[in-house]
């Protein structure tokens, strides 16, 4: 399977995905920690890949998404945005409508 199948693979099989560089609890960047604390706010479960340990993905994916920055909020197979985006929405209270309604349309078995 190449990079840009696993990328594929990993977007439509989540929801709710983030690409960061750490994870959740253990960022290691400030701006991967402000995204993912924003939809950790959310009250909803989401997946996320550390592109710190997928060197490859880090690589192909800003290629495959067309943008060059990480993190990256994609959210039913849509690029939602980089850090700056997920805040503003947090702020506004779009992102918290947007995570929750994505997280109400799972099956109860996946979310």
């Amino acid at each position: 399977m190449s990079v840009i199948d696993t990328i594929k693979e990993q977007v439509e099989n989540n929801s709710i995905l983030l690409y960061m560089k750490g994870t959740p609890r253990f960022p290691q960047c400030g701006f991967s920690s402000r995204a993912a604390e924003a939809i950790m706010n959310c009250g909803e479960r989401f997946a996320f890949v550390n592109i710190l340990e997928n060197p490859e993905i880090r690589a192909e994916l800003p290629k495959y998404a067309n943008w060059p920055t990480f993190p990256q909020l994609w959210v039913k197979g849509e690029l939602v945005g980089g850090c700056d985006i997920i805040c503003e929405m947090a702020a506004s209270g779009e992102l918290e409508t947007l995570i929750k309604q994505v997280a109400a349309e799972q099956p109860a078995d996946e979310s």
